[in-house]
Order: C-alpha cells, then structure tokens, then sequence
C-alpha cells in the first residue's frame, strides 16, 4: 500500500504558504508507517516545534492501474475520506532552503491521519465536495473539491505515469487555505458534507 501526496493543489493556500502554482502536481509519498485511523492519539515528535495540521480529501484506489487515461480515472476510484497530512513546518523549511526533498517533514511516523471512507456515489455534489476542519472547536480549514487546481481524474491519470496503482492505495489530495500549528490538548475534528468523518487528539 502507497500513500502518495499531492502539494499545492489550491491557489489561497499556495498564497498562504507564498509558493508559487506549479504546471504539474507536487508529488511525495509518505510510508505506510505514517498512517493512524481517524480515531486516534496524534503525539508530537520531539524533533519538531512546529507541526501543522493540512486537512485534505483522501481518495482510495479500488484497482490496479497504469498510465490511465483521464476519462477512465473516475472508475478507479469509488470511496474518499479525509486526512490530515501532518507537516513539521520548521524542518520543510529548513529543507526547502537547502533545495532538499520534504519526507524527512512529511512522513515520519503518525504523519498521515485517515478517517472513515464512504461512497462517493452518496455524496450530494460528488463534483463540490464540501470539507472543513474544526480545531477546538474554531472552524480553521475549509473548501471544496471544486476549488482545486488539478482533479481527481487528472491527478490519478498524473501519477499513474510514474506509478503503478494498487487496490488500496491512498492518494491525499492537497489542502486548502487554512493550515496552522498543533498543541498538546488540541482536538480535531474533521468533516465531509458536514458529517463527522475524523477526529484527532494530539498530545
């Protein structure tokens, strides 16, 4: 199992963070030792001061696949949650300076959290998919699917060239506007089409 992450896939974040908008997705994997359920303790590590919290929509690959076409991408998937891709600012930046790539910042352990997937096909607007991120109960994230700079059909038939795809491989999509710093006692919550699909303690 892959989990393969997009970057800079929403222009107000990409403002946020002053980047700037890539031709082609952003890409970096995490390992499967990153991911923790959608009910879970996330604990700081002591080798950052700085982990920020990037809510994202999460697809679930149901077949294997290479180089798909953009017009057969959508039958590749049928399920998404959300995920918060954990991110130590402070080491990214450190590696950002030295032009060095961001594992290291993105997939240490805990790295990758994952809430319950459900049906896209019981989705109200599969094309405007709704999420938001509660922290202590302060709306901090919000968007939709439709805001962002490269779909899933595109992002799939993308990394599909440079990766075979396999049932059960999770692709975190990027994340909006919104990203901050976590604290010991933060609670989050994270919600898809208003409905309680995630929630994390950090420590």
């Amino acid at each position: 199992m892959k989990i393969i992450c997009v970057g800079r896939n929403y222009v107000k974040h990409i403002e946020e963070l002053k980047n700037v908008v890539l031709a082609e997705p952003a890409i970096f994997l995490k390992p499967e030792t990153a991911l923790i359920s959608g009910e879970s303790i996330f604990y700081i590590p002591d080798f950052s001061s700085n982990i920020h919290h990037e809510l994202e929509i999460v697809l679930k690959i149901d077949k294997a696949g290479k180089n798909i076409p953009m017009e057969d991408a959508v039958s590749y998937f049928s399920e998404i949650a959300l995920g918060i891709d954990f991110t130590a600012r402070d080491i990214q930046d450190k590696l950002k300076s030295k032009k060095l790539s961001w594992e290291l910042s993105k997939a240490f352990d805990q790295a990758a959290a994952i809430g319950n997937f459900i049906p896209v096909d019981g989705l109200n607007e599969p094309d405007q998919i709704a999420f938001y991120l509660m922290k202590n109960n302060e709306k901090v994230q919000e968007g939709r699917s439709s805001e962002m700079i490269f779909n899933f059909n595109y992002i799939i038939s993308f990394v599909s060239k440079y990766f075979s795809l396999h049932a059960g491989d999770l692709i975190y999509t990027g994340t909006p506007k919104g990203v901050g710093p976590v604290e010991p006692g933060d609670v989050l919550k994270a919600y898809l089409e208003d409905n309680l699909n995630l929630e994390i303690r950090v420590k």
